[in-house]
């Protein structure tokens, strides 16, 4: 009898997007539109443990660009 890889055990790529924002897709499927790989892949807990490791700040970056901006005066 042949073992069934359980969902967290499948293999994960880190991607990221245009606002900075990170999430995992699973390998060897395509990426969806607007996201990137970062290099990183493993499993689900690894590439989340990367992802909290790297995305210390959630806001977008368009809207830290607006703060930004806010903040001196423009």
């Amino acid at each position: 009898m042949s073992e069934v890889e359980s969902p967290r055990q499948r293999g994960y790529e880190v991607v990221r997007n245009h606002e900075g924002q990170y999430s995992i897709f699973p390998q060897g499927r395509p990426v969806p539109p607007g996201w990137e790989l970062v290099g990183r892949a493993g499993s689900e807990e690894e590439c989340l443990g990367y992802i909290e490791e790297v995305w210390t700040d959630m806001t977008p970056r368009s809207v830290r660009r607006r703060l930004d901006e806010a903040s001196r005066g423009r």
